[in-house]
């Protein structure tokens, strides 16, 4: 059985568009054969996505979630090319499944690109001071540490991008594999738009739980 490394999954998954997961099964299916896997990926549909990109998405759901009787709410919009599609059982599940995910996931964006820059550089330099404050790093070179930064960057994309998470449902597969499954099965481009997270109470001030120490200081 040929190895599979994390480049043959990079360069199968550039080719065709289709999840990480689902080139690196593909790759191992095919023994490390590059075109047995495109072949593979083609029979299931995935291959095919990456073309699907640059169609107009503007039908689609808005769909929500309400969990623990009201205390948090999510609505979130994702689209597809037909109002056939959006109304199928798939797509409809699909959007449901994705407001429980971001209901319990809490990520605060839908892509990689929509972090902002300012932020990126902040989570950069924190990792860098917790890597250079540890004494085991002290005698590592520089590129070593960049690695250990950008591994440190890449976790921080996993627990704050929407598509970058693994499904809460299944943790063998991201979001965005997801929706690039979804786009195969259905044959249309499907894309998560936006999508906004309610916590009841969130960012007011809190009262105090202690009546009994708020009384007593009120007597004295």
């Amino acid at each position: 059985m040929a190895a599979i490394t994390a480049e043959m999954v990079k360069n199968l998954r550039e080719k065709t568009g289709a999840g990480m997961m689902e080139c690196k099964k593909a790759l191992t299916e095919a023994n490390g054969n590059e075109e047995q896997a495109i072949e593979i990926l083609r029979k299931a549909g995935l291959a095919s996505a990456k073309k699907r990109e640059g169609r107009i998405a503007a039908e689609g759901v808005v769909g929500s979630y309400i969990h623990m009787g009201g205390k948090v709410g999510v609505l979130v919009e994702v689209n597809c090319e037909t109002d056939f599609v959006a109304r199928t059982e798939d797509f409809q599940r699909f959007v449901k499944d994705l407001a429980m995910h971001i209901c319990a996931a809490e990520p605060q964006y839908v892509t990689k690109e929509d972090v902002p820059a300012d932020v990126v550089e902040k989570e950069r330099e924190i990792a860098h001071g917790q890597a250079m404050a540890d004494p085991k790093n002290a005698s590592k070179p520089a590129q070593i540490i960049d690695r250990m930064v950008q591994g440190r960057i890449d976790k921080f994309y996993t627990e704050a991008v929407l598509l970058e998470q693994p499904f809460v449902k299944d943790q063998a597969i991201t979001v965005g594999e997801l929706v690039t499954r979804l786009s195969a099965e259905t044959g249309e481009k499907v894309k998560v738009r936006r999508f906004t997270r309610y916590k009841l109470g969130e960012g007011l001030d809190k009262r105090s739980d202690d009546f009994a120490g708020e009384v007593a200081a009120a007597i004295k």
